[in-house]
């Protein structure tokens, strides 16, 4: 772990700072962001103070292409592949890959002084039928619990 975090200190971070109401409100926040970015920096080429430049592969000319874009349509581009609010990124990397998950969780829990907190056990289906539907699929048409006694063979024709 002290190894990664040297790493990863020697890296280029572009920091915003603001305040937060809480952990949940920063988790939820950097939650989004935490994903491979849209376009890597090694991309960008050329950045003044009010022109990006950067390169891209064109899959039909099979070869690089340059862009040259204002600030304001550069952050346009990049806002489009932040996902909103409950949509999903496709791929992760770093401390919250999923390969790397199993293996820094423990650490970050220890660093952060927390417990983890147990998995739940899944739920029956009979209790997801009467949460969501409001009625219980177990109880017959004399509201009478339903068990089970045997299975019957299917027909032979």
């Amino acid at each position: 772990m002290g190894d990664l975090l040297t790493h990863l200190e020697r890296c280029w971070w572009s920091i915003k700072i603001q305040p937060f109401e809480d952990k949940w409100h920063f988790l939820q926040y950097a939650g989004r962001y935490v994903r491979r970015p849209p376009i890597a920096q090694r991309r960008i080429t050329w950045s003044g103070e009010r022109i990006v430049r950067f390169w891209y592969k064109d899959k039909k000319l099979r070869r690089r292409a340059e862009v040259q874009c204002s600030l304001e349509e550069f952050i346009d581009l990049w806002a489009q592949h932040i996902p909103e609010r409950y949509q999903h990124a496709v791929r992760s990397f770093g401390l919250f890959a999923p390969r790397a998950l199993g293996q820094t969780s423990a650490a970050i829990f220890a660093i952060l002084g927390q417990k983890r907190k147990p998995r739940p056990k899944p739920r029956r289906w009979a209790d997801s039928v009467k949460r969501d539907f409001g009625r219980d699929p177990l109880l017959d048409h004399t509201v009478k619990r339903m068990r089970w006694a045997r299975r019957l063979a299917p027909n032979a024709r």
